[in-house]
């Protein structure tokens, strides 16, 4: 019998190791999965690089994770905003390396490793420092810049409800990046509000198939979920 959900959060995070790369769901907090940021806090892993769309809010979950000093790199496109006080704190220092990626850029290169693509080529960046020691192509009289696809070990990801076969639908904004980041890892994992059974989730409105889920974690609603 498949079943993919898990009552240990422990369990399930610490197959996570020193050095992965991971990446984070979310739109700001909109969609981010705080909880399992908090639990991978806890178990203390390190030198991790991260994947998300911007750099962290204030003091809260993935600014969190930045402050333990787990993170060596992130990957973004919006590190700076009114409330990146951490990340601020540690670019400055030297204490994080910061790869910046324009944010359709960003969503195209992990479309590209969930869809098992070699390489794109887009007009974004291009003529600009992003694009310095990149391949570069005249197509059909426009320029574009040659960008490779961006990988995970793990993704973490938040969901409205989940079933135990992985299907996984969410709600509202909360959405974002959570789709494709689970077709770009070798493992997702996604915390939901409530596992269900199967044939409950409506097939018309499951988003990410559980194919691409390999852990369904149950926990209480945190904050964003309204977004």
């Amino acid at each position: 019998m498949i079943d993919k959900s898990s009552l240990s959060m422990v369990e399930v995070l610490s197959k996570i190791k020193d050095g992965s790369t991971i990446m984070i769901g979310g739109f700001g907090t909109a969609g981010q999965p705080a909880e399992l940021i908090d639990g991978l806090i806890e178990l203390g892993i390190k030198d991790l690089v991260i994947v998300n769309n911007n750099a962290g809010n204030g003091d809260y979950g993935l600014a969190k994770l930045l402050k333990s000093g787990a993170v060596r790199k992130i990957i973004c496109s919006f590190p700076r905003q009114s409330d990146s006080w951490v990340f601020d704190e540690l670019y400055h220092a030297g204490k994080i390396e910061l790869e910046l990626v324009p944010q359709g850029n960003l969503a195209c290169r992990i479309q590209a490793a969930g869809m098992g693509l070699g390489a794109v080529f887009t007009p974004t960046g291009f003529g600009t420092l992003l694009a310095d020691g990149k391949e570069t192509r005249h197509i059909d009289g426009k320029d574009y810049v040659l960008e490779y696809p961006i990988k995970a070990d793990f993704a973490l990801i938040k969901a409205h409800q989940g079933d135990r076969w992985g299907n996984l639908v969410y709600r509202k904004s909360a959405r974002n990046f959570g789709p494709i980041m689970a077709m770009a890892a070798d493992v997702t994992i996604a915390q939901v509000s409530e596992i269900v059974e199967l044939g409950q989730l409506d097939p018309e409105h499951i988003i990410t198939p559980g194919i691409f889920v390999q852990h369904v974690v149950a926990v209480n609603a945190g904050q964003g979920e309204a977004a």
